[in-house]
């Protein structure tokens, strides 16, 4: 299973279960929130590490890019990254 669909897998099972989404919702809070939330998915079984997101997120904002104006350096700057924690919480 690649980090898109466990995301989307957890994403699922906190909207179903109230407790999940709350523990998943509090790493926010914390110091490190990336880090936090990258715990709470391991300790529930979901391998998901800080630097898989971070790649993941730089791969498709570069693709993203590149599909805008033939990519490089002149590319228009688009608005936002695509941050995989961020979107993970926009639906929550």
């Amino acid at each position: 299973m690649n980090l898109g669909e466990t995301l989307d897998e957890l994403k699922r099972k906190a909207k179903k279960d109230p407790a999940l989404r709350q523990m998943l919702l509090a790493t926010r809070d914390e110091k490190n929130p990336l880090s936090a939330f990258c715990s709470v998915c391991r300790q529930l079984g979901y391998e998901v590490y800080e630097m898989d997101l971070i790649q993941e997120a730089e791969e498709a904002y570069a693709a993203m890019r590149r599909s805008t104006n033939g990519g490089g350096e002149n590319s228009p700057l688009l608005s936002g990254e695509d941050d995989y924690y961020e979107m993970f919480f926009a639906d929550l």
